[in-house]
């Protein structure tokens, strides 16, 4: 489900404020998690215990070096995003999926909004416009119509 956006999710981290001076790390690391998730999920291979183990490994090593580059905030969104891509994934619920993984993104790269928080509330309780509210939020602040406190607007526009 999620190896087609893995260069995307990489890209989108890059493109924010917050990982400026460290596009390519920033890059890696979420498309290290994001292949952890992959492997995680994948139910089309041949040893899902190794691929488990594989993809704990990823997410380890992903965390491992945002929590080097100091980054907690990061560190704690994607312990969000992280979760919610499991109860997405519980749910078969591969639109949410991917919602979760863009507003991760986002929020690593342009910081955390108001409105990122709530949509994400939307998708812990399973509402169902859940996927539509984070991409909206991914959206509104990648565009700079959120601005975060202390940190320049990035103007660029994004689709989703």
């Amino acid at each position: 489900m999620l190896t087609a956006m893995n260069g995307e999710i990489g890209e989108l981290v890059a493109g924010g404020p917050r990982a400026a001076g460290d596009t390519e790390r920033y890059a890696t690391i979420l498309e290290t998690i994001a292949a952890g998730a992959g492997l995680h999920y994948d139910t089309g291979v041949d040893n899902a215990d190794l691929d488990l183990l594989r993809g704990d490994e990823r997410y380890a090593a992903g965390l491992s070096l945002l929590a080097q580059l100091g980054d907690l905030d990061a560190v704690a969104e994607l312990a969000d995003v992280i979760s919610l891509v499991a109860a997405a994934e519980a749910a078969g619920n591969a639109e949410l999926v991917a919602a979760v993984w863009q507003a991760g993104a986002v929020a690593i790269g342009w910081g955390a909004s108001k409105r990122l928080t709530e949509a994400k509330a939307l998708a812990r309780t399973g509402e169902p416009g859940a996927a539509a509210a984070l991409r909206a939020a991914a959206r509104a602040r990648v565009a700079g119509k959120v601005p975060e406190p202390g940190r320049a607007n990035d103007a660029r526009s994004r689709e989703f």
